[in-house]
């Protein structure tokens, strides 16, 4: 099989994954026939289009192969009483139930999926995988846990589903609070996958973060009023506006190092009208500090410029609304600009990230500004062998081939 035409492949999946299981959980009301439907659909493809050729509406061809494979698999089990429903459901003539305001398939499953009666990592967990496309392995990494773990909590999520009989639908108006905030974690979650991969194949995902940014703009158009979500949309414009001077010769480029002309403006002058509209609501939420954050950031026509006193101050304001380890974390670079690396490295220290990349990234920078190498050295190892991401791997090791030279 040609190379390309792998490529091609992989990209066609990876975008068009969630709108097929979207569609097709609508039609059936079952993810597991969705997910196996969809996953036929692709052997299908791989058999057929080498010789056929990739079709001009590949994602089209796929929903119309995944709806076939699924009704076969129907009829076969139709004997068993269980699946006589879902057979009619094929020739049934009755009106579909109103699936909510918004005429979204993806939307809706992730509604679904961000269910109240689901524990809140489950429904992170699932939603990753059916929204974002994303593998176990790559859900496992970004929660910091083992993948049996993780398989485990998605499979629950989908059976829970199941029994209770979850609806597949935008919730009504006073519904939406209880699930907006797994709904938005999500969407983040999805972008940051998009933004810096986890996996050793793809460094940066540019099928996720346009996608996390339209679920964005979706959810402000249903719920206009809620700062969170247009913080949480300010925060990734701002973010992916950085993109085109993210990654160059195979390697991640630091926000210091980046060349600021690249930046999209444009980008950045919508997500800073909507950080001063979120400011002029005065309701601070977590997305609305970090989309402030990445204000000043972008603000700073170059780095030397940067705010490091507003940037600790919204810190602080962070941790105050979520006290994670990785708010401390991001928390301390931004001391160690202001009190020097020797008070950072102490917060640092204290964090329990043992697994984080992150932190040992952070560890290795700090100890290498206080000619720490041998120490320096050990951390970097530790964050190249946390992350599989190739282009932070590649930043990492020649930060640490530089040690001799400290």
């Amino acid at each position: 099989m040609p190379e390309d035409f792998e490529a091609a492949l992989s990209r066609i999946h990876r975008e068009e994954y969630a709108a097929v299981v979207a569609s097709l959980v609508r039609r059936f009301g079952s993810i597991d026939i969705a997910e196996d439907a969809a996953s036929e659909a692709l052997v299908a493809a791989l058999e057929h289009w080498p010789t056929a050729g990739i079709p001009p509406n590949p994602g089209g061809w796929l929903t119309t192969t995944a709806t076939r494979k699924a009704i076969d698999k129907i009829r076969r089990e139709s004997n068993r009483d269980t699946k006589h429903q879902q057979a009619a459901m094929i020739i049934d003539p009755t009106p579909p139930e109103d699936s909510g305001v918004v005429d979204d398939d993806r939307l809706r499953l992730l509604f679904t999926c961000c269910h109240p009666a689901l524990a809140p990592e489950a429904r992170v967990a699932l939603t990753l995988k059916l929204i974002g496309g994303l593998t176990v392995e790559e859900i496992a990494a970004a929660f910091l846990v083992p993948d049996t773990t993780m398989a485990q909590r998605i499979t629950r999520a989908k059976r829970k589903i199941s029994d209770a009989h979850i609806p597949y639908r935008v919730p009504q108006a006073a519904d939406l609070p209880a699930r907006l905030g797994g709904v938005l974690a999500v969407v983040y979650l999805i972008f940051n996958e998009g933004y810096l991969s986890s996996s050793s194949a793809d460094s940066i995902r540019d099928d996720l973060c346009p996608e996390a940014i339209r679920l964005a703009r979706l959810l402000r158009a249903l719920i206009p009023t809620e700062p969170e979500v247009t913080g949480l949309l300010a925060l990734m414009l701002l973010t992916v506006a950085r993109r085109p001077a993210r990654v160059a010769g195979g390697e991640l480029i630091t926000l210091g190092e980046q060349d600021r002309g690249r930046w999209d403006r444009s980008l950045i002058e919508e997500g800073h009208a909507l950080v001063h509209e979120c400011l002029a609501i005065n309701r601070p939420g977590h997305y609305q500090l970090l989309a402030a954050i990445n204000a000043v950031h972008t603000d700073a026509p170059a780095a030397s410029d940067t705010d490091w006193s507003q940037i600790a101050a919204l810190y602080d304001q962070l941790y105050a609304v979520s006290p994670t380890p990785v708010v401390a974390l991001n928390r301390a670079v931004a001391i160690a600009e202001l009190d020097g690396p020797v008070v950072a490295l102490a917060a640092v220290d204290r964090l329990e990230l043992t697994t984080y990349h992150a932190r040992h990234a952070t560890r290795a920078d700090l100890l290498r500004r206080l000619g720490r190498s041998s120490e320096a050295a050990a951390a970097y190892d530790s964050a190249i062998a946390a992350t599989d991401n190739p282009a932070e791997r590649a930043y990492l090791t020649r930060r640490r081939g530089q040690l001799t030279a400290d």
